[in-house]
């Protein structure tokens, strides 16, 4: 039996992208294993595939991709950065910088440093080199192949980099960073957290849509998935790893006057539930539950909150909001789900302040003294390991983004991470050498509070940070804390807690060092995130011996840019 066939639609019958919005869209190139560079030249994005070797012309509407070098991609084989001026295309490879030409791909060598290159830039006769090994942003005249200066490079990973106008811009693998530097001095005027990690190419575009330029970040890295071997039939799923490589937008919105900078976010619906799943028959009477909501920070905005389960109650404390639930009685075994499901708008943020900045800082107040300077935690504040720990970690330092920055970097020398089952005081922890978040917290306070610095706790979940998996609910392994530490004059400022304890005896990056990435969930500044009260509560029994919770997050889409 034959079956009519229709006519193929024309493109013009049927796009395969109508009206695409650049400003939210990635886009993943065909055939391509890892882009370590981008370029652009007033019309055409090119991309560089340093597995492969291609040099690549990338359609940002609709990903078409298409090979500018067939019968030259071995001499591209490992190379890094790539920028275009007029004619003529430079990149990296190995410890030398080459340039060649769009109808030559002859290979010229420009010059060659004592360490490998990461990156490489134009602006009209002058040549601009990151080497991470070096330490610096190195500058030469095109025509003479003469260095003309250098400057210390900011970061501490490999980057790459590109130039507008009187702007250098840097984006740093480790730090998942881009600065914005001064072009004839190399000086910081800010930096911006990038939404995915490991960003490995940078280039500013003109959206045809707008006129305006368009940011674009290049990443590279491996992803974990389940792969099917047909061939094994006891065992046919296997963890395996497989590259990963895609272009996207970056967004910023700088305050200057606050010192910080917005950059790209989503649009975010939480949930946090708790199951009664009692351990023993613990029949309780007149129970009130109390779990802390999400916040409403500069990068966090709450869209709506609602119950799950069972209606609460809304109270503040310390300027937190907390949902109270409460029960009349809960008898033995009894199964009960409640919660509160949130729509938050969350975004990264990334301050930049120098020790000059807060130089003249004015003193604590006397209420943030007796507030935020105390032990009321359990930090063995008393302790001696702890207060000669205070003393060796800021020697004679008396600047205090100095004094928190040395205080970090003492305690990452000094401590590994690990989870444990509960946490220790934080004497015990830095004597042990391995400790999970909550016991890096417990150290950074301590040290910290008796140093002058006023700080508190915040959590308490992140997001898993996969910002292309939209209307997916993930699930978040564990909970998580981090610190505020306060700047009279400026405000409260995050740090991780052990985030960036990534590299054994340092350099450390300082990414989330006064910055949080977008899938931080906030929520419980300075107050316990859950606590349980009811009158005949036996003592001893915690809530992990009453209930089981549910954590789930569903990113339902990227943000539009942010504004002021």
């Amino acid at each position: 039996m034959l079956l009519e066939s229709t006519p193929p639609q024309t493109k013009t019958d049927f796009p395969l992208v109508a009206n695409p919005d650049l400003l939210r869209r990635t886009i993943r190139p065909f055939g391509v294993y890892a882009i370590k560079g981008l370029a652009c030249d007033g019309k055409r994005l090119l991309a560089l595939d340093s597995l492969r070797g291609y040099l690549l012309q990338v359609d940002p509407t609709n990903d078409n991709t298409t090979i500018l070098n067939p019968l030259h991609v071995e001499q591209f084989i490992d190379a890094v950065g790539l920028a275009l001026w007029g004619e003529q295309i430079w990149y990296a490879q190995g410890n030398r910088v080459y340039w060649c030409t769009l109808k030559d791909f002859t290979p010229r060598a420009f010059v060659t440093l004592p360490y490998p290159v990461d990156g490489v830039t134009v602006w009209h006769s002058t040549i601009y080199v990151t080497c991470q090994k070096a330490g610096y942003v190195l500058i030469y005249d095109a025509t003479t192949g003469q260095r003309i200066t250098q400057f210390a490079l900011p970061g501490v990973g490999e980057s790459n980099l590109t130039v507008r106008d009187e702007e250098l811009w840097v984006c740093d693998r480790t730090e998942q960073t881009v600065f914005c530097l001064d072009r004839a001095t190399g000086e910081i005027q800010y930096s911006i957290l990038t939404p995915f990690d490991n960003p490995s190419g940078i280039a500013f575009y003109p959206n045809p849509q707008t006129g305006e330029d368009l940011l674009y970040i290049s990443y590279a890295g491996e992803e974990a998935y389940i792969r099917d071997d047909p061939n094994n039939l006891e065992d046919p799923y296997q963890l395996t790893f497989r590259d990963r490589t895609f272009i996207h937008p970056l967004h910023f919105y700088r305050n200057d006057d606050q010192h910080y900078t917005l950059s790209n976010g989503y649009l975010v619906e939480m949930s946090y539930v708790e199951e009664i799943s009692p351990l023993e028959a613990v029949p309780l009477t007149q129970l009130e539950w109390r779990i802390a909501m999400p916040a409403e920070t500069l990068r966090q905005k709450v869209l709506a909150i609602e119950p799950i389960g069972h209606p609460f109650t809304e109270e503040i404390q310390d300027g937190q909001k907390i949902a109270v639930f409460r029960f009349d009685r809960l008898a033995p075994h009894e199964g009960r789900l409640f919660g509160w499901k949130a729509l938050l708008e969350v975004r990264c943020i990334k301050y930049y302040l120098t020790p000059a900045d807060v130089e003249k800082a004015p003193p604590l107040a006397l209420d943030f003294q007796t507030r935020y300077l105390v032990d009321d935690d359990d930090l063995a504040m008393d302790s001696y390991p702890i207060r000669r720990a205070a003393q060796e970690a800021i020697g004679t330092e008396t600047n205090i983004l100095r004094k928190i920055l040395k205080i970090r970097n003492y305690v990452y020398d000094r401590m590994s991470y690990g989870i444990k089952p509960h946490i220790d005081t934080p004497d015990v922890a830095l004597e042990r050498g391995i400790g999970s978040c909550g016991e890096y917290v417990g150290i950074l306070l301590a040290l910290a509070r008796l140093n002058g610095i006023a700080c508190r706790t915040v959590g308490r979940y992140k997001c898993p940070p996969f910002g292309d998996r939209h209307n997916i609910p993930l699930q978040p392994d564990f909970n998580h804390v981090w610190i505020e530490f306060y700047v009279p004059g400026v405000g409260w400022l995050p740090m991780e807690s052990n985030v960036d304890d990534v590299v054994e005896n340092g350099p450390y990056p300082t990414r989330f060092f006064m910055g949080l990435p977008w899938y931080h969930a906030e929520m419980s500044k300075g107050v316990s995130f859950e606590k349980i009260a009811a009158p005949d509560l036996p003592e001893g029994v915690s809530i992990g011996d009453l209930a089981l919770n549910h954590v789930r997050f569903t990113i339902l889409g990227e943000l539009l840019p942010p504004q002021g």
